[in-house]
């Protein structure tokens, strides 16, 4: 890039679904500067627009200045803000004959067989989705089970409504999700699902896209370990070998709820200028967001970037929120110290470990084979053996399911000298004052 860097760099543009990192990156923002964006809904929206070749629809990549291959760059998460008035989520089922292979990113019109078929929307409804070409009802997706739901102007709950309320949305569904203008995505809101009323639920919101650009073009919804094994062997243009996606992948889709205002993560680089990117915000999730889908929300982000020269990570760390960390996992206290420390001195230990949070993300086909991923990156890390990072996982952390079938976060405290050695330090005292 030749143009000078900006300290603040404004998105409000998206990609088609395709993470490339041929296509032109915003900026370049400084190192230690901000992007600042407007970001639209993820999941459902673009599960059920067929011209998008991706998952989900998040904005256009921003190169960092200064970020080259084999470096990290650390996001501080300064602010998340829904703007959604109200959305709609819920189980889904795909729909035979709209899709090559993959619904989230090789649609087809199941009449007259165009991909990526432009749609329109007529009426409400999950026949409303019809192909320009032929005016076939469209859509990959459907419900099984689903809801709509609407936010208080706080933005501290939501209730899901019934039929009468859904459909008064689903008539204005752009104004209810405040969809940003460059979003092509049809609004969720359509479909108007009301199976559930009447239920409350706490407003979290947190990033379910947050990264950096792979190495080679990837869905955007594929940009992980267990999204990404339906493109080994596909039968689409975006397949690629189980080796190509363990080696481009940056597993920027997570859903990982911890990832909200105050955490830090920690991203690989592997192409020139990082190509940070977001999305898919949600205004709430459990662990594991089992039901494949939660409350997808438009929304204004505002991250602080920093370059961290030579630190050559495969995959993501997370430095959560103290309060998000497992029991387990939370810096010692004073009084915890003095009675550790006293402890040892009984048995003849003249110092105990000085130690501090850390959560390594992985990623794989299943729960297990994303768990294998995240306790390999950790030892690699912190030079470590896998058995050892398991039994610190174990007496000082956690295995948390971010995102059901395979993202995880292996958290635990790690010895602090371990984690000057890689360069880590300075971001873990920021978040954790250790």
């Amino acid at each position: 890039m030749t143009r000078s860097a900006c300290q603040t760099v404004f998105v409000n543009t998206f990609t088609n679904g395709i993470l490339d990192p041929r296509q032109p990156m915003l900026g370049p923002v400084r190192d230690g500067g901000y992007i600042v964006a407007n970001t639209t809904p993820g999941c459902w929206g673009p599960m059920i627009t067929p011209a998008l070749r991706g998952g989900h629809e998040v904005t256009q990549p921003v190169y960092v200045e200064g970020a080259e291959i084999g470096d990290a760059i650390a996001i501080r998460i300064r602010s998340i803000r829904v703007t959604s008035i109200a959305t709609a989520s819920g189980n889904d089922q795909t729909v035979e004959g709209t899709y090559i292979g993959d619904p989230y990113c090789a649609r087809k019109c199941p009449n007259c067989g165009t991909m990526y078929p432009e749609t329109r929307l007529e009426g409400i409804g999950q026949g409303a989705v019809r192909c320009v070409n032929c005016g076939a009802d469209a859509t990959p997706f459907k419900f099984t089970n689903g809801y709509t739901i609407a936010f208080d102007p706080t933005y501290r709950l939501g209730v899901t409504l019934h039929r009468e309320a859904a459909e008064r949305i689903a008539k204005e569904g752009r104004k209810y999700m405040a969809t940003p203008e460059n979003s092509i995505q049809n609004p969720i809101v359509t479909f108007a699902p009301h199976d559930i009323v009447g239920a409350v639920a706490r407003v979290r919101p947190f990033l379910g896209q947050l990264g950096t650009t792979p190495a080679r073009a990837l869905p955007d919804s594929h940009n992980a370990g267990d999204f990404g094994s339906f493109l080994i062997d596909a039968p689409h243009e975006y397949a690629l070998t189980a080796d190509e996606l363990d080696r481009v992948r940056t597993d920027g889709h997570m859903d990982i709820n911890r990832v909200r205002e105050g955490a830090i993560l920690i991203c690989p680089v592997k192409v020139p200028g990082g190509g940070v990117y977001l999305g898919d915000m949600h205004a709430l999730q459990g662990d594991g967001e089992i039901a494949g889908h939660t409350c997808d929300v438009s929304g204004i982000v505002t991250l602080q970037v920093h370059v961290i020269k030579g630190l050559n990570i495969d995959g993501p760390i997370l430095l959560p929120n103290v309060e998000d960390l497992p029991y387990l996992s939370k810096p010692l206290t004073n009084e915890e110290k003095r009675l550790a420390q006293a402890e040892a001195a009984k048995w003849g230990l003249k110092s105990i470990e000085e130690v501090a949070p850390i959560s390594v993300i992985g990623t794989g086909s299943n729960l297990n084979a994303a768990t294998d991923n995240g306790l390999q990156r950790a030892a690699r890390l912190l030079e470590m053996t896998v058995p050892e990072v398991m039994n610190r996982a174990t007496i000082t952390g956690s295995i948390e399911i971010g995102r059901h079938p395979g993202v995880i976060t292996v958290t635990f405290l790690a010895p602090i000298e371990r984690l000057e050695r890689v360069g880590l330090l300075p971001w873990v005292k920021e978040q954790y004052g250790v």
